[in-house]
């Protein structure tokens, strides 16, 4: 990834706005994870070291803005993890739609292209996560 970028809009009487490019990526994380049918984001394009060193969840991860030529234009680029069963194509349209939608209203910027790549598929994520549960479950009670 590139180095940090800001978006900067018009100074006012009061002083000036800026954008940083992390905050546009977290906006856009969250909101493809609001989609159903997503699983998760995947480290595809930034990776998740804020989530390994510091156990907190980095919603930026799999996230790549780029600001356009035009001014207050950009495009997003996600690499998604999606459910297995799931139409593709439409989940992926309507993460689009998601993301265009919320990056927009929350910045005022113009977001010219959402670029969605499916980086993989969650075998049963329900199923997996009831699994951990039960065998950490186990292991309390063996201790």
């Amino acid at each position: 990834m590139s180095a940090m970028q800001d978006m900067e809009f018009e100074a006012t009487d009061l002083g000036k706005i800026q954008i940083a490019d992390e905050v546009i990526q977290i906006i856009a994380g969250i909101a493809a994870a609001e989609v159903v049918g997503v699983v998760e984001l995947s480290g595809g394009f930034a990776g998740g070291i804020t989530e390994s060193l510091l156990g907190r969840k980095n919603f930026s991860k799999g996230v790549r803005v780029q600001f356009g030529d035009a001014e207050r234009t950009c495009t997003i680029e996600l690499a998604v993890v999606l459910q297995f069963g799931v139409n593709i194509p439409a989940v992926s349209l309507a993460v689009q739609e998601h993301v265009k939608r919320t990056v927009e209203s929350m910045t005022g910027l113009d977001v010219t292209a959402v670029n969605v790549h499916v980086a993989g598929i969650a075998l049963h994520p329900e199923r997996e996560r009831g699994k951990e549960t039960q065998e950490l479950t186990a292991e309390k009670r063996a201790r």
